[in-house]
Formats: structure tokens, C-alpha cells, sequence
């Protein structure tokens, strides 16, 4: 299963559907927010993906939920844009609320700063920024792989 993984497009249409280009034998498609504008055109031009969003704080007067659990095989992925849990400071909210939903993986954007890293079990992904990135990185997605043989995070250079 390859789940594609893009955060803070912030109304860079282009950007998010090169994205999808690149990816649409994809299974799952997750937008952490910021960008919820040109993801309905997204998701009105490819109605056939599976393709999943939370909001993010310029997701204004947005329906979508903050946080979302995604089953992807005998997992489960905690997703959510990252504003609500100070994830520009520290992980230890978000780790804290992975662990007490039993996520294996989880996901957030939000800093515009890539960030992999494997703690207390659980695999942490930050995409980094598919429009604006912070961290000096040129514009990025993320992908997770989930096979028999485990599960393998990266970021990829839009």
C-alpha cells in the first residue's frame, strides 16, 4: 500500500497536482491542511481517488476535522495539520495522543519543515511544504510504503 502524503500547498494548485501526477496508482492521498482550497479542484478533476484532508489554521471556516485516524492494513495513521499540538516546539503532544489512539505512524505539516524520525514505536512524518518551505529544502511530499515486510517513510523533492 502507498499512502502519498502533502501538507501546506497554500493555494498553489500547480504544485499539489503535480503531486498527484506523479503518484496516481497511489492508494490513499492525505492533504494535512493549508491548502483545502485547490484540493476541491483536486478532488472535482480526479473523483476516483481515495484522497483524505484535515484542516489547517488558514483552512478558514473549513468543515473538515483536525484530526483524522486512517486505517491503512493492520495500521492505523494519526494525521492532523499540527497547529493544536505545538508541533513547531516539540512531538510530545502529538506522541502522546498517537500512542493513546494506537497509531503506528503519524502525520502532520504545519512548521513546512520535513522531519522523519522513528520514536517509542511510532514513525513520524512531516512532508515539509509542497508550495513554501521553511527549512531551506526545496518544495516537498512525502510518501509511506506499508508491505509485508514493514513500513518505510520518505520525502521526495517536488
Amino acid at each position: 500500500m502507498r499512502i502519498i502524503v502533502v501538507s501546506d500547498t497554500h493555494g498553489n494548485y500547480s504544485a499539489l497536482e503535480k503531486v498527484i501526477e506523479r503518484n496516481l496508482s497511489a492508494d490513499i492521498f492525505v492533504h494535512l491542511g493549508d491548502g483545502e482550497r485547490e484540493l476541491d479542484k483536486i478532488v472535482m478533476k480526479y473523483p476516483r481517488l481515495d484522497i483524505r484532508h484535515v484542516a489547517g489554521n488558514c483552512d478558514y471556516a473549513s468543515l473538515s476535522p483536525s484530526v483524522m485516524i486512517i486505517g491503512a492494513g493492520d495500521y492505523k495513521i494519526l494525521a492532523t495539520h499540527g497547529h493544536n499540538f505545538g508541533v513547531k516546539y516539540s512531538l510530545d503532544r502529538f506522541k502522546e495522543v498517537a500512542k493513546e489512539n494506537g497509531a503506528t505512524i503519524a502525520i502532520f505539516g504545519h512548521s513546512h519543515a520535513r522531519l522523519e524520525t522513528h520514536e517509542d514505536g511510532i514513525y513520524f512524518l512531516n512532508p515539509g511544504s509542497a508550495a513554501l518551505p521553511r527549512d531551506g529544502s526545496k518544495p516537498s511530499y512525502g510518501f509511506i510504503d506499508i508491505t509485508n515486510a514493514g513500513i518505510v517513510t520518505n520525502i521526495v523533492d517536488l
